[in-house]
């Protein structure tokens, strides 16, 4: 039976959890998620985990944060000050905000702390510094 290989196409489902069980995604209610074994389409980790995988078989795999959404970097948390944002604005922590950025790019940041003077934004992925845990099968390879 073929073994998936960097470059194949491949269909997996996927349940990916945190260190305390918490699910954090999964495509259990949703078509296989479909990509390109070694394109760098989904984290390292899950890349590598594929790999050698035959359809139908189930791999559980523990990925590192340097293998998934990379460390948490203090510099990427800063705070702003309120007077910036409309005097309207409704804001909460754990609210995802869309910004510009000095080069023109937009970038997504997450509330994480309000006072009366600031609000505190992270622009780190919110699983950065998180080890995670996939289950994963391989339901496919579509070509390769």
């Amino acid at each position: 039976m073929a073994q998936a290989k960097i470059g194949d196409v491949v269909k997996v489902h996927y349940t990916g959890t945190l260190d305390d069980g918490t699910v954090f995604d999964t495509s259990a209610d949703r078509d296989p998620l479909e990509f390109i074994v070694g394109k760098g389409q989904v984290i390292p980790g899950f890349d590598s985990a594929v790999i050698d995988m035959v359809p139908g078989e189930t791999r559980v795999t523990v990925i590192p944060a340097d293998d998934a959404y990379g460390a948490h970097s203090p510099e990427l948390v800063t705070d702003v000050d309120r007077e910036r944002f409309p005097a309207d604005m409704e804001l909460e922590i754990g609210q995802q905000l869309q910004v510009g950025l000095a080069d023109g790019q937009q970038a997504i940041v997450m509330v994480v702390d309000l006072s009366d003077t600031a609000v505190t934004l992270d622009a780190n992925h919110p699983l950065a510094g998180q080890t995670l845990t996939f289950e994963i099968e391989l339901v496919e390879i579509v070509e390769g």
